[in-house]
């Protein structure tokens, strides 16, 4: 029987302070939008640039990490998996599609972000009860030698 693999491998700047809330048995979870932005020269040879954004969703320990460190601004190595969830609101079905993050690095904030790593930390976790349990043996960025100047944007 083949699987499928759900996994997400982003870097970019967090877009607003992360806001903590408490699940109803009292785990912590912190939700944070991010910004991943790509620039390439059109065929004018103008620069373009495109930002996408992301839900971020951080669960239990590492969401107090966020809590205590994570600000507006801050670069992120994360890695999770996507998870779209429902819900009915006034009768029409709404949905949403988060990033579910198990590992994250912080690699500095957007004012000091010179390549460096000023704010250099990497914290991880299993997923939240109920989330599945794939476990992470995959290196992390620094862990696989991938420096930040080597990806693509």
């Amino acid at each position: 029987m083949a699987r499928g693999v759900n996994k997400v491998i982003l870097i970019g700047n967090v877009g607003s302070d992360p806001e903590i809330r408490y699940s109803e048995g009292g785990d912590p979870v912190a939700n944070f939008s991010l910004a991943t932005s790509e620039t390439w020269n059109d065929k004018n040879g103008e620069k373009q640039e495109k930002t996408e954004w992301h839900k971020i969703v951080i669960w239990r320990k590492l969401a107090e990490v966020v809590k205590e460190y994570v600000k507006k601004g801050d670069k992120l190595y994360l890695e999770g998996k996507l998870q779209t969830r429902q819900w009915d609101k006034e009768g029409t079905t709404m949905y949403t599609t988060e990033v579910q993050v198990f590992q994250m690095e912080m690699l500095g904030s957007k004012e000091g972000a010179s390549g460096g790593g000023s704010n250099h930390a990497k914290q991880s976790q299993s997923p939240p009860p109920g989330q599945g349990s794939t476990p992470n043996n995959s290196p992390s960025a620094s862990q696989a030698g991938i420096d930040e100047d080597d990806l693509p944007f």
